[in-house]
């Protein structure tokens, strides 16, 4: 009976459970219904059962129109709800977890296996319905900026909102002297061209914004480890559901929070969470519960889901975050003090041309179209006094709108995201804008070896027992063969499985090293994983990390009940805790000052081959050892007086085209250093097969070990550094050490990092690049550049990609400041001789148009060139703008200002024209000079400026599109824009005038620049 009311209960919970989204309605007929049932429930156990006859039960009545059949067993039910799971988590609650029945008891009610895992692919119709009912692992973002954002922005510019006032007021003094029909068109003209200014802006930073959240959704989309169906798969963060079993290891984040499983050594940082830095330890017993978004310290260990997504802290957390997008990056921050520098040098000129214009008014020395004065003292209207100092204020409001150089911060904001977008297709994912160009500066980089030099394929391809290499491994002592499957069984943190795969028979699973030992073992020595692992009972794990170099664990043995213990780890490590050695007959030797020299020499030898040497040892532990007097379990595993088992040499090829990537670099000057945790003579062999060092290369201070670094003083590890090329048996320490003394001697460094302890030279590095594949959680989120496919050949592409930022940069800067500088001189010296401007406040807009918006897009979006490499670093301290820049922008601004100038003065004689078209004549030729000078700006020191333009599309593009527009605004915009249409001589005219550009750069491209800065240059003089 109590089963059967249990049952009835769980069932009502059901009810009671259901969902509080129903109308008002609905919820009063869900009350009653339960009532009814619960009273029914109830009642069933107390009615006398009189029907003790074993006749066939009554069939369930058929549903009319009076009552519905409701299914309690509903298929989306489980034994535990949300709510309990997230409380018991949450909460720490012990209690509540073992009254469940422990985790077996969660897992059980969550229909999962805390080995097998969930049904996973073989049942999508499972997944499906625990995100239904426990939510996915995504939470809410919050709405991320619209379009009237940016156009709000946009607004908030005081230059923009000046010339709106001035439209306003010119408009309203348009309309009322001449009409709607004709008056609308000075104060509607700039209307627009604020307007279009306005529009590209908004929709270019929009645009961005979009950009920016796809790749922060990349960047988040992190690979975990799960169990389902028995198999170890990697899937998606957001594809973790309540019920899935995750290994996790060092440097992992935790996706979800769960509960402990089983494991060893784990200790997790949730300084995320808690803000104590102090890492936690989790265990079975007393601390089993684990929280999203901690990071695993030490260890290794599996865990139950047990809620996901906006249930836990980290997703509550997160939802509550936008993603910020607005950080200033170095280069940003030079362009912003360059455009306020020039900024404060228009203002200048537009306040001394508005106080020359005003007062040349004021004074009668101004005429109008019919040459008559336009200020005639008391004798002229209001209407015509404000309109002429509306359009006074206008045009010195425009010269600012062309001196300010809106277009740097679009230009940088547009070659970051576009060089972004191509770096992602070139599998280098960015997670910190500044280093895009920043990485353009570097001048070395320290890489790992492996993985990222090398291809981290790893297979074993000699075992050595004792001090003879074995090949056939039939010829080998059973028992010592067995110890060998049992410490490589047991003393492991991957896992084999039966593979699904056609053509093969096992999976291994586990870091590249655990695969290639698991697999020797298994298909060579015929080691029976599930057996071995089923034999012995671990008590104690001492996990592998890059300090130690080695792992060890403590087990029992259930057959017998001894207890052994297994290390496993660098070959010259482990060898050094070894007393003994067996030979291939199972015979045991001692380890003597010979012995131990023969095996040194054996290490060497395979890592002169470019093998990685792994040593296997194992010592017999004593009852009395493994507890003390109070009987509590020892937590240590033994470590000396070791027995060596063998040592296995595991190969690990170098990447193709690693070395011509590394010449890459040199050719580039820029040196690159291979930091390696592997001994000095694998060190050397790899670092030669990959160019790092030449052959035959004098090594003396090129190689050292990191303990040889480690033990410098200061003053010597700044002489040294430079010349080091190779550091093997490095700590991260080391690393971090290293990357500080570059950066004491001025280097831009980049070092590339996968594991958790590279997390403090990743952060102190100029540019932090990790392993997208063997990288852990806690170095992506260290770095600023996560290389997708762990290649130094990408590493490259980087650069180069950091290089064409940075040069793209300084193209539009040369091609901004000739406008800015030619656009200055003109007007202010047209305003101050003639008493007017040549070029009006539309054809001004128009002309910043041109060279802000679509100059930036043309200009900011070329590709890299193979000349990239070609240069010097250009490291921290050359200026923005170099001496090439400036002979470059003096030369075409100069010629910008005489034809120009000569126009304006002579213009009118020399061709014959009305003051109209010259003023016409002007702006078409100023607008062509720069189209043309477009062309110049892409090569700043080559004088062909055509290499390679037919790949350069949307260049060409934008192009097109200026011209065409600029003959719509001649042509047929006379009224709006100010001009006169010209005829095909005088089109021609301007065209040759525009295309002397050209010559002009390919001969100022002959004159030879000193190297020293010119402000430098300047400053000594002084």
């Amino acid at each position: 009976m109590s089963i059967t009311l249990l049952t009835n209960f769980e069932r009502v919970e059901v009810l009671l459970n259901a969902p509080d989204t129903v109308s008002v309605s609905n919820k009063r007929w869900h009350s009653a219904f339960v009532a009814i049932y619960c009273s029914r429930a109830l009642m069933s156990h107390f009615t006398p059962n009189n029907n003790t006859n074993k006749t066939k039960p009554k069939a369930l009545p058929k549903p009319t129109s009076s009552f519905t059949v409701v299914d309690l067993n509903s298929h989306h039910s489980f034994g535990i709800d949300q709510t309990t799971l997230t409380d018991i988590v949450k909460e720490k609650d012990l209690q509540s977890l073992e009254n469940f029945g422990g985790v077996e008891g969660v897992a059980t009610a969550l229909e999962t296996h805390v080995e097998y895992g969930i049904k996973g692919d073989d049942d999508a119709e499972d997944i499906t319905r625990r995100k239904q009912v426990f939510g996915s692992n995504t939470y809410a973002k919050p709405p991320s900026k619209g379009f009237f954002h940016f156009v709000v922005e946009a607004f908030k510019d005081v230059t923009i909102l000046i010339l709106l006032v001035c439209a306003a007021f010119s408009l309203g003094f348009g309309i009322k002297e001449h009409g709607l029909k004709e008056g609308w068109y000075d104060g509607g003209s700039i209307f627009v061209a604020v307007f279009i200014v306005i529009s590209l802006s908004s929709i270019s930073n929009f645009r961005q914004n979009r950009q920016f959240d796809k790749l922060s959704q990349v960047s988040n989309d992190i690979q975990i480890d799960v169990v389902r169906s028995g198999r170890r798969q990697h899937v998606s963060i957001f594809d973790i559901v309540v019920g899935d079993v995750i290994c996790l290891k060092i440097g992992d984040q935790v996706p979800a929070d769960g509960v402990f499983i089983e494991g060893h050594s784990l200790k997790v940082d949730e300084s995320s969470m808690t803000g104590e830095s102090d890492h936690v330890e989790i265990d079975r017993r007393r601390h089993p519960f684990l929280f999203s978004g901690t990071k695993v310290a030490d260890g290794y260990a599996k865990m139950l889901v047990t809620s996901v997504g906006m249930n836990t802290t980290w997703g509550q957390m997160m939802s509550s975050i936008s993603s910020d997008i607005d950080e200033e990056t170095p280069l940003q921050e030079r362009l912003n003090r360059l455009t306020s520098s020039i900024g404060k040098v228009g203002l200048a000129v537009a306040f001394l041309v508005l106080v020359v214009l005003l007062v040349r008014y004021f004074t009668g020395n101004t005429k109008d179209e019919n040459g008559e004065r336009e200020f005639n003292g008391g004798r002229t209207k209001f209407d015509d006094i404000m309109n002429a100092v509306v359009g006074i204020v206008a045009d010195a409001v425009t010269i600012v709108v062309v001196a300010i150089p809106e277009g740097l911060p679009l230009a940088v904001t547009l070659t970051l995201a576009y060089s972004m977008k191509k770096m992602m297709a070139d599998q280098a994912m960015v997670r910190k804008l500044s280093a895009c160009e920043t990485m353009g500066s570097a001048t070395t980089i320290c890489t790992d070896k492996t993985g990222t030099l090398t291809l981290n394929e790893m297979k074993v391809t000699k075992f050595w027992l004792g001090l003879e290499p074995q090949s056939a491994y039939s010829k080998v002592a059973p028992f010592v063969l067995q110890l060998i499957q049992e410490g490589v069984a047991l003393n492991t943190t991957g896992s084999v499985c039966k593979s699904n795969e056609p053509g093969s028979e096992f999976e291994f699973s586990g870091s590249p090293t655990e695969k290639a030992i698991l697999s020797w073992a298994v298909l060579d020595l015929k080691m029976e994983m599930e057996q071995l692992t089923r034999s012995c009972s671990i008590i104690h794990v001492e996990t592998f990390n890059s300090k130690k170099k080695r792992s060890g664990v403590l087990l029992r043995r259930k057959a017998d009940n001894t207890v052994n213990a297994h290390w496993k780890g660098a070959a010259e490590m482990v060898l050094k805790m070894c007393s003994r050695y067996y030979d291939a007959s199972g015979i045991v030797k001692d380890l003597d000052n010979d012995s131990m020299l023969k095996f040194e020499q054996i290490i060497q030898g395979m890592a002169a081959s470019s093998l990685r040497c792994i040593a296997f040892a194992h010592v017999e532990v004593a009852e009395e050892e493994v507890e003390d007097e109070e009987g509590n379990t020892m937590v240590k595993v033994k470590d000396n007086g070791l027995t060596l088992l063998g040592l296995v040499g595991i190969k690990d090829p170098c990447r193709p085209g690693v070395k011509a990537a590394v010449e890459a670099c040199q050719h580039a000057g820029v040196n690159v250093k291979m930091i390696t945790g592997d001994n000095v003579f694998t060190a050397r062999a790899i670092a030669t097969e990959c160019g790092i060092l030449r052959p035959n290369q004098d090594t003396v201070g090129a190689v050292v070990e990191g303990e040889e670094f480690r033990n410098y003083t200061h003053e010597e590890r700044l002489e040294k550094v430079d010349k080091i090329c190779v550091m093997a048996r490095s700590s991260p320490f080391d690393k971090l050490l290293m990357v500080q003394c570059l950066k004491q001697k001025g280097h831009v460094v980049a070092v590339t990092g996968d594991g958790t302890n590279d997390a403090p030279a990743l952060k102190e590095a100029d540019i932090g690049l990790s392993m997208g594949i063997q990288g852990t959680e806690v170095a992506k989120e260290s770095s600023d550049i996560v290389i997708l496919d762990d290649n130094f050949a990408s590493v490259v592409t980087v650069l180069r990609w950091g290089r064409c930022v940075y040069n793209n940069i300084q193209k539009f800067i040369q091609f901004q400041l000739t406008v800015n500088v030619a656009a200055l001189a003109i007007n202010f010296v047209a305003a101050v001789s003639a008493g007017e401007v040549p070029l009006t406040a539309v054809q001004l807009l128009w002309v910043n148009l041109i060279m802000d918006t679509l100059g930036a897009l043309a200009l900011a979006t070329e590709k890299p060139t193979k000349e990239l490499m070609d240069k010097l670093p250009v490291g921290r301290t050359k200026p923005l703008i170099t001496n090439v820049m400036w002979r470059n922008l003096l030369a075409q601004a100069l010629y910008q200002i005489a034809v120009l100038l000569t126009l304006q003065f002579k213009g009118e004689s020399i061709f014959g024209v009305t003051s109209g078209v010259n003023d016409t004549l002007i702006f078409n030729t100023f607008v062509l000079c720069q189209v043309f000078n477009e062309f110049n700006a892409r090569k700043m020191e080559k004088r062909n400026v055509f290499k390679g333009i037919h790949r350069s599309k949307l260049f060409l593009g934008i192009i097109g599109f200026t011209i065409v527009l600029q003959v719509v605004m001649v042509e047929f915009l006379k009224k709006f824009a100010g001009t006169e249409r010209l005829n095909w001589g005088q089109w021609a005219i301007c065209i040759g005038l525009a295309a002397v550009s050209w010559p002009i750069g390919w001969v100022v491209k002959l004159i030879p620049v000193p190297d020293t800065p010119l402000l430098n240059f300047l400053s000594k003089k002084k």
